[in-house]
């Protein structure tokens, strides 16, 4: 009998996203499915509030996926921690530009409920069994092997199934107006309502025949079987192994989880090859926390992962928990199992033998569960190391494990401890990457006098897809700050191995103080150098707090937001150039005057760019959400990253915002000198004299002796113009120049020299000191501390 408006009946959860992607409905089969309640959960992102897989956070994120998912994954629950089988069906709801409301609907489903207590039916609004209380009793006759999300066929006019759904669908909704509701429910009913496709075995009985004598059926010719078969008709007895273990074999390796591949390990085998399946993983195994033991003994910990049973209910889920801590005595079939490599299968358990596991266990009482059953156990060997363990039993009115069902438990066997393995190792690789990249990346922002730093990183939320952006704030000699911002090509170790490269190298030809030019024309050569994949983006500027401009250069790279005092914002037109390790073009420098109140913000593409707009797009976008906001940096940054990044963004997302806050020209001073010996106590009183003026006079004698050692040595052996420069920032900065390139070395002097003490003092007496060139000749510098 076909009913057209036949309807499963599950218990749902229904969830919203308001156009910000956050969680805008959380009803109370939400709150008992994931452990948190609505307090919690509204207003914030579902990435943030559950740990979702990676590879499926993107559903949740309408102008990222674009289209309708359905799924399953396990995920912690927020409370207990404990693990949920989730089956997801994750609908887009269109909005036009700019409108406010439901951006994205999700109902979710308990998937282990589902497996163990089945679907309800109904015909219409008559319910023929109920959706919840206990599984009844009595064995089931029906056994749901497997229950996978799907979607239903696009319902058409006429379609009472459909109009059935989508009425009980406007009921979990939240309280919206006729409208809205109307436009959700007709969404998903045209991209299709929620299914399940089931996989189940049905006992039959067996009935004495009635009648006459049977018909006995004319042989079939041999090409004629052979179309039948290839058409998919009968199936010989034969094949029937191979299509279970092709099946089994495919679902344990769905997913790149290692204990999801062992649960369904356990889902699989039960109960077409035993009515009771336990897997047992190392500690290692489960935590990652290192490779698998060599060994394995009573002092071994492990961890049971998976239960799966065609018992009655509740005979052993209390007994026999997952998550559950073990350690197993050396003398039990299990250690025996895994020490050496091969299947242990005890044809019948004794009462004694029964005692003994059911002590294994951890619970005595479980010695009536084992008695008179089939016992298999089974190692789980990968390359070489044992992962674990898993145990099959059947019951008493079912025969041993016989040679063919032995080459099957050993053939799942070799597939589930291969995916477990490829899952801890990929999961490991997850990790290693990311604790890679985070190490390569700075920490806080530096403190600097006349600017305020703020950066925001936020990695492609790809599983094992590490990339190569890279931001830093570099303090320069004078007071000013380096900038940059830069992203290698491709994603990976490799590229966050070439994007630690590259900072290390820009950090090292920063503090050589060249022109930002200079610094990316080194930099390229070093990439071409080191190998044709060392190719990247990269902007590097530098902020003088004192002139009040900052110096662009730019390979290949988004060019700077510069927003004024007064909240104009602007696209710099900076020099666009090639990107690093491309070579044959000259790359320019730019200045450009910054007032005091100005904010500089750069940022990577992965910010821009998105399915949905270029980088053209959304550098405009930047610079209009820049227009006029607030000088607050953090505010504007994380601003920003709600506007414009996804959730899930599909690459690595890298921001930099400068409050350009320059130092007061009150404090700063400069003096060029005649050069002639009597300039010496003449600039000593002068800084004597502003150091007064600062309030500094603690640190006057020792300045005053600093400034006369660099000035005779710039009279000795420099040339051309003189000159010193004080600054009063975070230290007191005091600056000689003059036009010769001979830069000068620290030596030390022996007793009876004449000469070379100089920088002696200075390293000395100094808190830092250095050189570098300038365009017009050098620049010798120290820095002392401020008194507190």
């Amino acid at each position: 009998m076909v009913i057209a408006d036949l309807l499963g009946v599950a218990k749902m959860a229904a969830i919203t996203l308001n156009e910000h992607g956050h969680i805008s409905h959380w009803d109370d089969t939400a709150a008992e499915l994931f452990g948190v309640g609505a307090p919690r959960a509204l207003g914030r992102p579902p990435a943030a509030l559950l740990r979702l897989p990676s590879e499926h956070r993107g559903a949740f994120e309408p102008e990222t996926f674009g289209h309708v998912w359905c799924g399953s994954c396990t995920l912690p629950r927020v409370d207990t921690g404990e693990p949920a089988e989730v089956a997801w069906w994750v609908y887009p709801i269109d909005r036009a530009p700019g409108e406010r409301g439901v951006s994205v609907l999700a109902l979710a489903a308990d998937l282990y409920r589902l497996r163990r207590n089945g679907i309800s039916i109904t015909v219409g609004d008559l319910l023929l069994s109920p959706p919840e209380g206990p599984a009844p009793a009595r064995r089931p006759a029906t056994r749901l092997l497997r229950v996978e999300p799907a979607l239903a066929a696009p319902s058409g006019d006429g379609d009472g199934a459909a109009e059935t759904f989508t009425g009980r669908l406007a009921g979990l909704l939240p309280a919206l107006d006729p409208a809205a509701a109307e436009k959700i429910t007709s969404r998903v009913a045209g991209l299709g309502c929620p299914a399940v496709a089931l996989g189940l075995t049905v006992r039959l009985p067996v009935v004495p025949h009635a009648g006459g004598p049977p018909a006995v059926p004319a042989p079939r010719p041999a090409a004629q079987a052979r179309r039948r078969r290839s058409a998919g008709g009968d199936v010989p007895a034969a094949w029937e192994p191979l299509a279970y273990l092709g099946e089994a074999g495919a679902q344990i390796g769905s997913s790149l989880d290692h204990l999801h591949a062992a649960r369904t390990l356990a889902q699989v085998i039960v109960p077409r090859l035993a009515d009771f399946a336990a897997v047992e993983l190392l500690e290692r195994v489960v935590a990652d926390s290192a490779p698998p033991a060599d060994d394995v003994d009573e002092t071994t910990p492990m961890r049971r992962v998976a239960v799966a049973h065609n018992d009655d209910h509740g005979r052993w889920d209390d007994a026999v928990r997952e998550g559950e801590p073990l350690f197993l005595p050396s003398g039990t079939p299990f250690v025996q199992a895994m020490r050496t490599g091969r299947p242990v299968h005890i044809r019948r358990v004794g009462p004694g033998q029964a005692a003994r596991l059911a002590i294994a266990f951890g619970n005595p009482e479980l010695r009536g569960l084992f008695a008179g059953r089939a016992l298999l156990v089974v190692p789980l060997i990968a390359r070489g190391r044992v992962l674990g363990t898993f145990k099959l039993l059947r019951k008493p009115d079912r025969p041993g494990f016989g040679d063919l069902e032995l080459a099957m438990v050993d053939e799942l066997a070799r597939r589930a401890a291969l995916c477990i393995d490829n899952g801890r190792l990929y999961r490991r690789e997850v990790q290693v990457a990311e604790k890679l990249q985070r190490s390569m990346l700075p920490d806080d922002p530096p403190e600097v006098a006349g600017a305020r730093v703020r950066y925001r990183y936020r990695p492609a939320e790809q599983a094992a897809q590490v990339g190569g952006d890279w931001f830093d704030a570099i303090p320069l000699p004078g007071c000013r700050l380096g900038l940059v911002v830069g992203d290698v090509m491709g994603h990976g170790l490799t590229a966050a191995a070439i994007m630690g490269q590259m900072r290390t190298a820009v950090r090292t030809l920063a503090a050589e103080d060249m022109r930002p030019d200079r610094v990316l024309r080194q930099l390229d050569g070093l990439a071409r150098r080191l190998g044709e994949d060392y190719l990247a983006t990269c902007l590097y500027a530098v902020y003088d707090p004192v002139e009040r401009r900052c110096t662009f250069a730019n390979a290949g790279h988004v060019p700077p937001v510069l927003v004024s005092p007064a909240g104009e914002s602007r696209v710099l037109d900076v020099p666009p150039g090639v990107p690093i390790g491309v070579g044959g073009e000259p790359f320019r420098t730019m200045e450009v005057d910054v007032e005091d109140g100005s904010r500089l913000v750069l940022c990577t593409d992965g910010l821009l760019e998105r399915r949905d707009r270029d980088v053209e797009e959304g550098l405009e976008r930047l610079r209009g959400l820049l227009a006029g906001a607030s000088g607050d940096l953090d505010g504007a940054c994380d601003d920003l990253l709600a506007a414009l990044a996804a959730h899930t963004p599909a690459d690595d997302i890298a921001l930099v915002a400068v409050g350009c806050d320059g130092i007061p020209k009150d404090e700063a001073a400069a003096w060029e000198l005649a050069p002639e010996p009597n300039s010496v106590p003449w600039i000593r009183a002068q800084v004597a004299a502003r150091l007064a003026g600062w309030g500094l006079h603690a640190l006057t004698d020792t300045a005053q002796l600093l400034v006369s050692e660099l000035v005779t040595n710039a009279l000795v052996h420099g040339a051309g113009a003189l000159g010193v420069r004080l600054i009063k920032g975070r230290t007191l900065v005091c600056e000689v120049h003059d036009d010769g390139h001979d830069l000068p070395h620290l030596r030390y002097a022996e007793a009876t020299d004449e000469s070379g003490r100089g920088l002696q003092l200075v390293g000395h007496f100094a808190a830092r000191w250095g050189t570098h060139r300038t365009a017009a000749g050098k620049i010798v510098w120290f820095e002392q501390r401020l008194p507190r």
